[in-house]
């Protein structure tokens, strides 16, 4: 018997790439969408779902959520901790988008919002299943990580115990990563034939991805004019002579979706997959990683159901897509 599943939040990108994901998988059926409104048709809002899944779009309401085995929280910050604070007293198992059960509170409060939830915070668990895997297993509240700290983290982890000093992390993301809402960044004449860094030094990003590696870190993100994928560059000093490609293959040689390049990775060959490719080389004492990943998939929506798949003991990459869009 299938697991149901709610979406909440699921008009926005990351809800659209669950709908695409979950629909062919073999353990989950998604029973209902919400947003915040309700009341409109996916198929209506998005043709393309037209004769594939077709559903009405119920607004949020925490009684109906609770009916699901399983809740996917693709909303913002601030709005998930309204949700999880009722549905961690009931019989259902959560993964929150958003970046509320991500962070100590601290953190999380220095960065955001003031946080409304302590009392669940501490029961939350960090998504980043090469990591945290056997963390996951046990856990009803799945915090999936940021776009950015994943890609990143995955790059810089299996170098902490050799780098020395501050790093340096030159991020760059597809249109896509901003969401749907328009700002001025994000308009087409702004971003046409054209990049820039945005929110250098001070991204919300920037704490996460030092929270959980425990290293000095100077964040640059940079907007591409793209639709979706993202790419890390990150420049560290090393404390001692290493390989780099020889560690990256030691420390992900059982991990799916991890893949170790012999040259610098591309966007292209990951878009479309739940795949994160690293490339890693030294000069002297300098070393490079390069990862790249699709922001809204390893970033975000197929990283959720990798989670969710683990959480319900099912095998990790079921459902998961893996073949990139050609050409």
């Amino acid at each position: 018997m299938k697991k149901s599943v709610a979406i909440v939040g699921a008009t926005g990108y990351a809800g659209i790439e669950l709908i695409k994901i979950l629909i062919n998988h073999p353990k989950f059926e998604i029973k209902t969408i919400f947003s915040s409104k309700g009341g409109e048709r996916i198929e209506e809002l998005y043709p393309a779902f037209k004769g594939v899944f077709e559903k009405e779009i119920k607004k949020a309401d925490i009684a109906q959520i609770a009916k699901h085995d399983l809740v996917f929280l693709a909303v913002p910050h601030k709005t998930a901790m309204d949700f999880v604070i009722e549905l961690m007293n009931e019989d259902i198992k959560i993964v929150d988008f958003s970046a509320d059960y991500r962070l100590i509170q601290e953190n999380y409060e220095a960065f955001y919002v003031k946080h409304t939830d302590s009392k669940n915070l501490s029961k939350a668990v960090y998504g980043l299943p090469e990591y945290f895997r056997e963390d996951i297993r046990n856990t009803r509240l799945l915090a999936n990580p940021g776009c950015y700290p994943t890609a990143t983290l995955l790059g810089l982890l299996p170098f902490k115990e050799y780098i020395d000093g501050a790093v340096f992390v030159d991020a760059k993301s597809g249109v896509s990563g901003a969401g749907k809402k328009l700002n001025e960044n994000t308009q087409y004449v702004s971003i046409n034939e054209n990049m820039f860094a945005y929110n250098p030094i001070n991204h919300r990003h920037s704490i996460e991805i030092k929270e959980k590696s425990g290293l000095d870190i100077n964040f640059v993100p940079h907007l591409l004019p793209i639709t979706r994928g993202m790419m890390i560059s990150i420049y560290a000093n090393l404390k001692e002579d290493i390989d780099p490609i020889e560690i990256l293959k030691e420390k992900y040689k059982n991990e799916p979706f991890i893949r170790i390049k012999d040259k610098p990775v591309d966007i292209k060959s990951v878009a479309g997959t739940n795949f994160c490719d690293i490339f890693a080389m030294k000069n002297g004492n300098s070393l490079f990683v390069n990862t790249t990943i699709d922001n809204l998939l390893r970033g975000a929506s197929s990283q959720a159901v990798v989670n969710a798949n683990i959480m319900m003991g099912y095998e990790e990459n079921m459902g998961i897509p893996n073949i990139a869009y050609i050409p």
